[in-house]
């Protein structure tokens, strides 16, 4: 059932619903109102009758006499006498008026009440009745035609059903105008998604106007539209850079695999030179695919973001480059919490302190120390070496580039790339400066959430240990490799 006929029928039936419940409520209030108005009439002539006692004839008129003409009390009124045991003494010429228990208990003065007026069928003609009591025994039904009324009462019903006939047609009529306008848009909206869906294209035009849902519906619609194209685009951008990046490796294994062949006429030390370079070359190989692989999927994107310390983080990134590369790296924060994916946030500082241990010296002097600065959701990664050219300063977290003094150090490209990912999917910013004296900072800022109620460091006080902040299995096994 498509949406245009669900919202006619539901126009239909709303407006159906609507109408009869008006014309019964109508029908019912004109029925009691025309009710009322006999029971009104019969009760001012019961009123009339309230002194009978010596005889009937006084009371029924000049057209009736003591025994043969019909007893009638007023225009229209018909009235019949029964004795305290229900015996008919005069009835009406048009038939004898029921009698029942309720009308014996008024006769007999069991009830010396009125009896409540009620429909009765006379000859086949629908009347009112009241019962009285008279003084000295029995009783006096007095009855009134609800001709007029049931004639008023059908003409109601004939109305009501024409005005729902009515309405309903002008609510179809309704329903399809404000169905097919409703509609309209959405159909074009459904015609623009089935031709993304067999053609492939992503520059689809989808109409877009309005300010309602369906308006809002078109602009996310081309909103998803763009960002599909622009993650395609990008997708086509990493499989060129990837198979680019790749050549230069496969080449230089096809090589050595080449020289391979002629391993016996080696002597002892170029094979070792070969063995060493085939082993250097499927580990930038390995580390390159890994990385490649992490950048195309994100596999962290499922791991629970949780309130963390970011010094805490980074000391615990910091130890692990540490015990794997022996370098002094200090770590300084100020307590800072962050919403984040914990074992996300262990990668991009990784890759930032094993970036800096790549281009700065190792040893024992003050030169050779990282220094790691975790400051209001900011971390800063410092080193004191060769320095980042500056045409090269906003180009460091592309994908693949690498400054043209780096292209002989080993690496991938992608270690920032991936560090870059990392904090926008946080909502934060990276950022690369020229640090005063030579060398670099690289690092990236995430938005902070409230800090716990704690004292600030007073200044010379011993800063309270960091608490060690657990990462998610899965993020450990495999270590980073520089970029």
């Amino acid at each position: 059932m498509s949406l245009r006929l669900k919202i006619v029928l539901a126009l239909v039936l709303l407006a159906t619903c609507a109408t009869a419940a008006v014309g019964f409520s109508s029908y019912v209030s004109t029925r009691h109102e025309l009710n009322e108005a006999i029971d009104t009439s019969l009760r001012d002539a019961s009123a009339n009758l309230q002194f009978l006692g010596r005889g009937p004839g006084p009371v029924f008129g000049s057209d009736g006499d003591d025994r043969g003409s019909p007893p009638r009390v007023f225009d229209a009124v018909l009235a019949q006498i029964i004795t305290a045991d229900g015996t008919i003494l005069r009835s009406p010429q048009s038939g004898a008026l029921p009698v029942d228990a309720a009308d014996l208990a008024v006769a007999n003065g069991s009830d010396t009440s009125p009896s409540s007026p009620r429909d009765v069928t006379v000859a086949g003609e629908a009347f009112r009745m009241l019962t009285v009591p008279v003084h000295g025994g029995g009783a006096v039904q007095i009855a009134r035609s609800a001709r007029e009324t049931e004639r008023a009462l059908s003409v109601i019903r004939q109305r009501t059903l024409v005005s729902v006939a009515l309405v309903i047609a002008a609510a179809a009529i309704a329903g399809w105008l404000i169905g097919r306008q409703v509609t309209r848009r959405l159909v074009r909206l459904t015609q623009a998604a089935d031709d993304v869906a067999s053609t492939g294209r992503l520059d689809v035009e989808v109409p877009v106007s309005g300010a309602d849902e369906t308006g809002r519906l078109g602009l996310a619609f081309n909103g998803m539209l763009g960002a599909l194209a622009r993650s395609r685009d990008q997708q086509h951008q990493l499989v060129q850079d990837a198979g680019h990046e790749l050549r230069t490796p496969l080449t230089s294994l096809r090589t050595n695999v080449a020289v391979l062949r002629r391993l016996q006429s080696l002597a002892p030390e170029a094979r070792q030179q070969l063995v060493d370079d085939l082993d250097s070359e499927t580990k930038e190989l390995t580390a390159l695919v890994n990385e490649l692989v992490e950048l195309a999927t994100d596999r962290r994107d499922d791991e629970p973001a949780q309130e963390c310390d970011l010094a805490a983080l980074c000391e615990q990134a910091a130890a692990r480059v540490r015990r794997r590369t022996g370098r002094e790296i200090t770590v300084v924060g100020d307590g800072s919490l962050v919403s984040c994916r914990p074992s996300a946030i262990d990668r991009a500082v990784i890759n930032l302190i094993d970036n800096a241990a790549k281009f700065s010296a190792a040893g024992s002097s003050a030169a050779s120390v990282i220094e790691v600065d975790v400051k209001q959701g900011r971390v800063a990664v410092s080193d004191r070496g060769p320095g980042i050219p500056v045409d090269d300063l906003t180009r460091i977290f592309d994908r693949f580039h690498r400054s043209v003094a780096s292209r002989s150090l080993p690496g991938s490209g992608l270690g920032l790339a991936i560090v870059r990912d990392i904090v926008e999917s946080h909502g934060g910013t990276v950022f690369a400066v020229a640090r005063e004296g030579g060398g670099s900072t690289v690092g990236f800022t995430l938005p902070t959430v409230a800090e716990t109620a704690s004292s600030p460091t007073m200044p010379g006080a011993l800063r309270p240990p960091i608490a060690p902040v657990e990462v998610p299995a899965g993020s450990t096994p495999v270590e980073p490799r520089p970029r």
